[in-house]
């Protein structure tokens, strides 16, 4: 079982910034799949950032520039730096894990982008 525990959501301005954090409870070298979605009113979840297999890393088209995937292996941590967000960026945010063929998420965070 893997435990996840994200931080880092808040309200910013449109052109702003945030980090999303998300700690894992086992080593992300033995996860194999790991990051973020996001869930807005009314919408799918959808992908935004994940590593996959072999380090492979995807992004949601509407992301690509403006959001970028780090990791702390130490810390057992993925963070998700994101610049330059927009008012469709608005949605909860979940870090998810895939370990053992079973999914994992974690318990959402709130971002908020004011236009």
């Amino acid at each position: 079982q893997v435990q996840l525990v994200e931080s880092g959501g808040g309200l910013v301005q449109a052109g702003g910034s945030l980090r999303l954090s998300c700690a894992a409870s086992k080593s992300i070298f033995s996860i194999n799949a790991m990051g973020w979605y996001r869930q807005a009113p009314g919408k799918q979840r959808e992908l935004v950032a994940v590593y996959g297999s072999g380090s492979s890393t995807n992004y949601l088209d509407s992301v690509k520039g403006r959001f970028t995937l780090s990791r702390d292996n130490a810390k057992n941590t993925v963070y998700m730096q994101m610049n330059n967000l927009k008012p469709e960026d608005t949605a909860v945010y979940l870090c998810y894990a895939r370990y053992a063929n079973v999914q994992y998420w974690g318990q959402g965070t709130q971002v908020t982008v004011s236009s």
